[in-house]
């Protein structure tokens, strides 16, 4: 990676730490495909190193609010959805799965925006950990069918919760990596090098959230989430 590469992947991830620490998401949507793009060996391996270490920040600073109970029933749907994922990828097409996912995401925007929502309980949040897992597991983006489901919550417990419930589903795919043999010292060291991107877009989102926190919380995280559904149909169809 040239120098100038290595700038713009630090940038990527101040943006997508700052998206995360802001509003409870974004991170593997906005950082991910551009590191992709730049040097291949760092996803999944390091993308998830950053992920885990994102995820525990904000877990950990705003702990007092998460809500235990609705991120137990989100992880039962998350084990469902990875492993419904993993089937999807070996027998269906990517792009056409990719497709009917996004447009599942715009559509809750869609009525989100119309004023009904869902409220977290059993049912929506196993529906949602599913969901999560398979776009995670398709895309790794599986932020915005959690975040569609806390939307109207009080924003720590939106950024907390997330947060919790993706620092599980970051801890297991690195496991799965680690086992599989494709983790290893390269990819934590990659991830990292990239450290100082991180914590300057988490500081920075510690300003941010203050300011989102006045009623600006939800519009942004119906926006991140439709942007997120956009960028995978583009994505898809080329």
């Amino acid at each position: 990676m040239t120098t100038a590469e290595f700038v713009v992947a630090i940038l990527a991830v101040a943006v997508g730490a700052l998206a995360q620490g802001s509003i409870g998401f974004g991170f593997g949507t906005l950082a991910a495909p551009v590191l992709a793009i730049l040097d291949e060996d760092l996803v999944p391996g390091s993308v998830l190193v950053l992920g885990f270490t994102v995820a525990a920040y904000v877990a950990w600073s705003e702990r007092g609010a998460l809500d235990w109970f609705g991120i137990r029933w989100a992880l039962v749907g998350r084990v469902i959805g990875s492993i419904a994922g993993a089937y999807a990828v070996s027998r269906l097409s990517h792009n056409a799965l990719a497709v009917v996912l996004s447009l599942i995401v715009l559509v809750a925007v869609a009525i989100s925006v119309s004023g009904w929502h869902v409220r977290p309980s059993p049912s929506t949040l196993v529906s949602a950990g599913a969901l999560s897992g398979v776009m995670g597991t398709l895309t790794s983006v599986g932020g915005p069918p959690m975040a569609l489901v806390y939307q109207r919550e009080e924003a720590a417990k939106l950024r907390s919760t997330l947060a919790g419930f993706f620092l599980f589903g970051a801890s297991l795919g690195i496991f799965t990596l680690f086992v599989s043999g494709e983790f290893g010292g390269t990819e934590l060291v990659g991830g990292l090098m990239l450290l100082p991107g991180l914590v300057g877009g988490l500081v920075v989102s510690r300003f941010a959230h203050r300011w989102l926190d006045h009623g600006w919380t939800r519009p942004t995280v119906l926006a991140m989430s439709a942007a997120a559904a956009v960028i995978l149909l583009v994505d898809a169809a080329t």
